[in-house]
């Protein structure tokens, strides 16, 4: 396959499934307002992530679960707005699609109107396969999400890696083969071995996106809070930090006040 990069206007969703085939990787990273989404599609990222992550990065949450629907609303306008390129995803958030496949359209119709955004992206398998086909028949396009899944956390109690026994791999290549057969045009994998991920990149057609995955899938995605370090708690093996803004802002910060109180700010340049 070709690895050739090609310049593309707008990412859709038939643009993933050709790189793939192309062999082009995949960039996705996920911004939660209008400021950082304007950095992100202006740096040439294909996909930007509106994730539940927000619950954690936005609002101090210590997990995905408290994040509302009208709030992944209100970050994915803000993104949307903002962008020119980049595929905006949308995650639906714990408890708007896992019980009742009719509510589970609403919310995702609630996204669509209301923000503007692409897509949506759901967590899990077979258990929410009729929610996914109900989704994708209103003409919605679904990414899905298997591996570690936050929303499940405390169904799993832990944030290891999954996936390591055989039961569970299969179960994992199955649920994935199942999402394609119903019409997802990609799938994150999170945190599972990287000989697993690139299983089952290779088995299926349409693009697997990697975090925690290792490098044999079609593409990664972080948490750009955490990629340009203005988060500094989070260590996971997986995050390459490509900043240090925690100290860079502290610092910075930190002088302003200081030529506050010293009456060095403003300056006689500064001032009208």
């Amino acid at each position: 396959m070709s690895t050739a990069k090609k310049e593309y206007k707008r990412i859709t969703t038939k643009t993933l499934v050709d790189m793939k085939k192309r062999g082009e990787k995949i960039s996705m990273l996920t911004a939660y307002d209008y400021t950082m989404a304007k950095i992100v599609d202006g740096s040439g990222i294909d996909v930007i992530l509106v994730g539940d992550s927000a619950s954690n990065v936005m609002a101090g949450h210590e997990t995905t679960l408290p994040i509302t629907l009208d709030q992944m609303i209100y970050h994915a306008a803000s993104v949307v707005r903002a962008i020119e390129r980049s595929l905006v995803v949308v995650d639906l958030p714990f408890g708007s699609y896992q019980s009742d496949p009719k509510e589970a359209l609403r919310s995702a119709i609630r996204i669509m109107k209301e923000s503007g955004a692409h897509a949506v992206k759901m967590e899990g398998g077979r258990e929410i396969k009729e929610s996914i086909k109900r989704i994708l028949n209103a003409g919605i396009p679904v990414m899905g999400h298997l591996g570690l899944t936050p929303q499940s956390i405390y169904k799993f109690g832990t944030y290891t890696v999954r996936a390591k026994e055989d039961e569970e791999a299969e179960k994992l290549v199955e649920d994935a083969l199942l999402l394609e057969k119903a019409g997802c045009f990609a799938i994150v994998i999170e945190k599972i071995p990287a000989k697993l991920a690139k299983r089952i990149a290779e088995k299926l057609t349409i693009p697997i996106i990697g975090i925690g995955a290792g490098n044999g899938v079609d593409g990664q995605v972080l948490v750009t809070h955490d990629m340009i370090g203005m988060t500094h708690e989070f260590n996971p093996r997986f995050l390459r930090r490509y900043l240090d803004l925690y100290s860079e802002m502290t610092n910075a910060f930190s002088q302003y006040s200081k030529d506050i109180k010293s009456g060095d700010f403003p300056s006689d340049s500064e001032q009208y």
